[in-house]
């Protein structure tokens, strides 16, 4: 390994506002402590996080760096005391609390993982926050089995792209929404069984009439307001709903005679404040269950765009235009 840096090129924040406001800087290389490791980052997968975070919308958790960034691949550089998995040298892919909008990143060793074979660091990247987040959220806190429909919102995002091929792969049905035709022929392609343009389409109809009035056990929402209500009638008896953000409102006028009537589950979580043992667990799962279908060629990360790091801001100008299908990159 070449010797390190004592200072790096790091993404910040001038202060809350656009894309604009995310500039290059000179920053000093952090040391990793107990349990952590020290990555020189290929690349970095960009988040709406990210974005929230830039707005001032998202302050990092107390101790955690003000650089943005929440997932990352590239090559271990140093690795701290105590660390037993990774060796200098090792390629691996991690999820991280911030700081990936830089050259060096720190990691805690149980929230990297190996490389998955056949992947460029680019598409290894893009995988640990939204394959984390799905994991979690449809498989565990939804429980989706095979045999079952799974109604997934933002069916082009990064999520929602990850969500339709991990379904898939364990037998479910999968129900998509997306805003525009093009999007929709992206989610049947990766092999949503129905997509719906909600733009011109009622989801709660369509969902429905897919599923011969019966409606989808697990519901992915990161849309919230007036889709929670929506949800609810779209959602089988015993249905489970799972919200994983609020790109409408965080608040709603909702009629709760639904839950009862129907058995329904209303849940949901976020992931980057979770605890260190926490996030080694979904890490530990996601290796275990995951990497097998990529090794396979059963799921991939779908690349929408890549930008180098010091153009963050036009990568967080595409993301806001909301044009994207998959994740959006930044190459170091």
């Amino acid at each position: 390994m070449t010797a390190i840096p004592t200072t790096m090129t790091v993404i910040g924040i001038k202060a809350p506002g656009g894309p604009e406001m995310l500039v290059p800087m000179e920053r000093p290389v952090p040391q990793p402590g107990e349990e952590e490791i020290l990555v020189k980052v290929a690349a970095a997968g960009v988040n709406r996080p990210d974005v929230m975070q830039r707005l001032g919308l998202y302050p990092p958790p107390a101790g955690v760096t003000d650089i943005p960034g929440l997932e990352i691949a590239g090559a271990v550089a140093a690795c701290g005391a105590g660390v037993t998995r990774w060796r200098a040298g090792d390629e691996v892919t991690a999820l991280v609390s911030g700081g990936g909008y830089a050259t060096y990143c720190i990691a805690h060793e149980t929230h990297a993982l190996p490389l998955p074979a056949g992947l460029t660091a680019v598409e290894a990247a893009a995988i640990p926050e939204t394959f984390f987040t799905v994991w979690h959220n449809v498989f565990v806190r939804g429980g989706l089995k095979a045999g079952e429909t799974l109604l997934v919102h933002g069916g082009s995002s990064g999520i929602g792209t990850t969500a339709i091929q991990l379904a898939k792969a364990f037998g479910a049905r999968v129900i998509a929404t997306a805003g525009s035709a093009e999007k929709c022929e992206a989610c049947r392609r990766l092999g949503a069984d129905v997509a719906v343009n909600y733009k011109s389409e009622d989801f709660v109809a369509v969902t429905k009439s897919a599923t011969g009035g019966a409606g989808a056990e697990v519901i992915l929402d990161m849309v919230g307001g007036d889709y929670i209500e929506r949800n609810y009638e779209a959602a089988a008896v015993e249905g489970r709903v799972v919200q994983i953000a609020f790109q409408g409102s965080p608040r709603a006028t909702v009629d709760f005679r639904r839950i009862m009537l129907k058995r329904l589950h209303h849940t949901g979580s976020t992931l980057r404040a979770r605890s260190v043992p926490d996030k080694a667990a979904i890490a530990r799962a996601v290796e275990r269950n995951v990497w097998p279908l990529i090794a396979a060629g059963k799921v991939r990360p779908v690349i929408d765009t890549k930008f180098p790091l010091v153009e963050a801001a036009k990568a967080h100008a595409r993301m806001e235009s909301s044009a994207h299908i998959g994740k959006i990159v930044l190459v170091v």
